[in-house]
């Protein structure tokens, strides 16, 4: 029991060390990987209708 005991106030001390995001940065970061989604989705649909041509042409 004593081990469950420090256990749970080796936890809520590690809580409070918890240092959040501000809004700002969690504006940035999520509008940064939306763009860059965005970005890879692009590349992977031309990639895919490239090859899609190429195959179609070649047979």
């Amino acid at each position: 029991m004593k081990k469950i005991i420090e256990y749970i106030k080796s936890v809520r001390g590690e809580w409070f060390k918890i240092v959040w995001p501000s809004r700002d940065t969690v504006v940035r970061s999520t509008i940064m990987i939306l763009v860059f989604s965005g970005l890879a989705a692009l590349f992977f649909f031309l990639v895919d209708w490239v090859l899609s041509t190429i195959v179609n042409w070649i047979f």
